[in-house]
């Protein structure tokens, strides 16, 4: 990959951190006011993949030859119901109860796109957390404030130290970049 000039399209600072563990050379490039919906119909599975190729395609004209752009989209599925960013801390709370003491899913689809070649694809896990408490949520909540992440919780942070019981899957994926897939995709270019 030493080749090519990577760039990772995300202004997440955990998707940098881990992205960065790989020990390759990238950038970080944002293009604004990406359009992130997608259509009725899709599955929840099928939901980050779409979400992660519209942000790649975004970038179409910025690729040549020797660039690879990295994009993604994290979601946490509970019962078929995607959770996305809680929109006040009401939300939050409301999100971190449905949660509580149950087992969900979290989906990365991830698009590697370089000049004349696309790879997209999705990473699951199942996390499993604790039953919570009043008083453990609003400390998260209050203390935290995780407006900015899928399902209202970073699993790095507090609420997974004390919460997660079980994880099968990819913690990396659960912190929203599932390095150890995208290592073994890039070396395919």
């Amino acid at each position: 990959m030493k080749a090519k000039k990577i760039i990772l399209a995300s202004n997440s600072p955990r998707r940098r951190e881990l992205l960065a563990g790989l020990d390759i050379d990238f950038e970080v490039k944002v293009l604004p006011d990406i359009d992130e919906s997608f259509p009725d119909g899709l599955s929840v599975d099928e939901v980050p993949q779409f979400i992660a190729k519209a942000k790649a395609d975004a970038y179409l004209d910025m690729i040549d030859a020797d660039t690879l752009v990295i994009t993604a989209d994290t979601v946490v599925v509970l019962d078929d119901e995607i959770l996305g960013k809680p929109a006040d801390d009401d939300d939050a709370r409301r999100m971190l109860h449905k949660l509580s003491g149950r087992t969900h899913q979290v989906i990365t689809g991830v698009c590697l796109t370089a000049h004349d070649k696309q790879s997209v694809f999705a990473v699951n896990t199942d996390v499993t957390f604790k039953a919570f408490t009043e008083e453990e949520i609003e400390y998260y909540v209050d203390r935290y404030h995780p407006l900015d992440k899928a399902g209202a919780y970073g699993i790095q942070e507090w609420i997974g130290h004390i919460g997660v019981t079980a994880l099968n899957g990819s913690y990396f994926n659960v912190m929203g970049l599932p390095v150890q897939r995208i290592y073994t995709e890039m070396q395919k270019f």
